[in-house]
This record gives C-alpha cells, structure tokens and sequence, in this order.
C-alpha cells in the first residue's frame, strides 16, 4: 500500500525511518501512553523495541502506518490497519503521541487526514477504533472526527492487571461525505 507523506502547520504525517529509533524510545517509553494501547506496545519502551517495531513496519504491505513528525522527531505514529476476508471493507485506526504534545490539536487533525486519505484513495468503507474505558480524551478527538460509538464491549480487556471496557467507536465513508467540509484534517491536504 502506497504510503503518503502530509505537511500540517505542526506536524508531518511521513513513512517510518530506521534512523527513527532513538526519538521512538524517548517519546514512547511512557507509562500514561503504553496504558491507553494493546500490549504489544510495552513500557518500558526499549531500543530493542523500536527497533523491532521499525523492521515491522518497513515489511508490512498490507496497512497504512505513518510516523507523525514534530520538531524534526518521530513524536507518536497513526495507522490503518487493514480487515481481512468479510470485514475486508474496514480498518482499524490506532494512534499515539508524545505527551510532550498533548493538548495541541495534532491528533486530532492527523486523524482527520487519515481518515481523509482512506476515504478518496483506498477501498475502505468503515474505519473503527477501539478505546479503552478511561481514555475519555481519546473519546472525544473521535467524536470530533466524526466517530460515533457503535458499541461498549464490557469487561472486554485486560489492562494492567484489571478488566476494562472497550469502547467500539466507527465512522462510515458516507456519513463522512455528509460531514467532511465540518470535520479536522480536511482543509485541502496534498499527499505525495
């Protein structure tokens, strides 16, 4: 899958880098952020999982996954991430940022840009992402893009050692037509 590159006025939606590691560690190696993801993503966030991650990344065909560049450093990432067989329709979309720069409107426009991407040059019809229970914030940046709760999978994961809700939040490629010129990220984006 064709992989584009997105200059916002405070960020840069770009590929994945190997020289990214170093800047992956400092930035993801956070407990507040590791606690809003799957497992997959650890904390302690190491060199050696950077590395491993980047190499993941560099390999897959199959999903959208960008780096979110602020400063000159990869500072969180976003992606899709593609359904198979029935659901081949859908993504996921997952997402993360540095909490150096929470509160400063970036996820929120990145999500919009991606899902402005996925609706005018894939074949997605349906986005969702899953958020856990206390992650209100992440809530409302969806429903700022357009996402409306579909569903609460009560007592569906398990966190830290504790079982949480997840909460099913998607958005249709037709109702974003119906909204697009009202949601964030879709002041006219040039993607290469």
């Amino acid at each position: 899958m064709h992989l584009p590159t997105v200059q916002r006025e405070k960020y840069l939606l770009r590929p994945w880098d190997p020289d990214d590691a170093r800047s992956l560690v400092i930035h993801a190696n956070n407990p507040k952020i590791a606690r809003n993801l799957r497992d997959g993503f650890p904390y302690p966030y190491t060199l050696k999982d950077a590395e491993q991650w980047l190499r993941m990344v560099k390999e897959n065909r199959m999903d959208i996954i960008l780096a979110i560049e602020v400063n000159g450093e990869a500072a969180g990432g976003i992606g899709l991430h593609s359904m198979k067989d029935v659901h081949r329709y859908n993504a996921e979309l997952g997402y993360w940022l540095s909490e150096s720069f929470w509160g400063m409107g970036i996820i929120s426009d990145a999500i919009g840009v991606m899902v402005n991407y996925a609706f005018t040059h894939t074949r997605w019809l349906r986005l969702f992402a899953t958020i856990y229970e206390h992650n209100t914030p992440s809530m409302r940046v969806l429903e700022k893009n357009g996402f409306t709760r579909e569903a609460i999978h009560k007592k569906a994961v398990m966190k830290e050692g504790k079982l949480l809700d997840e909460h099913l939040y998607a958005l249709l490629k037709e109702q974003w037509i119906a909204r697009r010129d009202s949601l964030p990220g879709n002041s006219p984006a040039s993607f290469q």
